[in-house]
């Protein structure tokens, strides 16, 4: 069925691009649709001129997403992370756009992946990495040529410290919470018995039990 859904897909551009000028914007952005699979910054450069200029509207489209969905069959999301990739190549690696130029396959080939390449600008922005993380990350994608997957796995691994360190200070905090609320009704119980606390007290220490226990089911 997968198969049978991408004929139809390729077969709907073919017949679109017949009927178009083969100098024309709209006939490359469907050439380079159809050529996604070999180079996808060929596409994402074509997108990032049709939405800067809004050409889908002269082509009888309300929306960009309308565009991309009906007349070249590429999702929201992966129009997208196509445009912003690109844009993040041309500002921040346009060296890598020369090699999609070159007529060589073994220069496409080394053309790292959109969704890496959106890691990495992602990484490129994200606070909690420092520049050896990202430029670690960056030979993985541009040089080494990592799979997503694989760059996913990287990002995360350099990401999670944090997230461990902040889930083990929340434990120790409940955990200390959990000992003070113990202690206090151990105390609040033997003051009581002893008749020590007066009643305004009493109702204080167990109103301030109670916070302590509502602050460790919302923490």
């Amino acid at each position: 069925m997968i198969t049978e859904r991408k004929s139809k897909s390729l077969q709907s551009i073919e017949d679109k691009m017949q009927d178009l000028d083969e100098s024309s914007l709209r006939y490359k952005v469907l050439e380079s649709a159809k050529d996604f699979k070999l180079s996808w910054i060929s596409l994402g450069r074509y997108l990032y001129s049709v939405s800067n200029d809004k050409a889908y509207k002269e082509w009888g489209y309300m929306t960009f997403e309308a565009y991309c969905a009906k007349e070249i069959g590429v999702k929201k999301q992966t129009a997208v992370k196509l445009l912003r990739s690109y844009y993040f190549l041309e500002s921040e690696e346009p060296q890598v756009l020369k090699m999609e130029q070159s007529s060589t396959s073994e220069a496409v080939n080394k053309l790292p992946s959109y969704e890496a390449v959106n890691l990495l600008r992602l990484a490129k922005v994200n606070k909690k990495l420092d520049k050896t993380d990202y430029d670690t990350l960056r030979e993985d994608v541009l040089e080494k040529g990592k799979d997503t997957k694989e760059v996913k796995k990287e990002l995360y691994s350099m990401v999670r410290p944090d997230q461990d360190m902040g889930q083990d200070k929340q434990k120790r905090k409940v955990s200390t919470m959990r000992r003070m609320v113990s202690l206090l009704e151990t105390l609040k119980q033997q003051m009581k018995d002893e008749d020590m606390l007066s009643k305004p007290l009493l109702a204080e220490t167990e109103r301030l039990i109670a916070k302590l226990k509502d602050s460790m089911v919302t923490s």
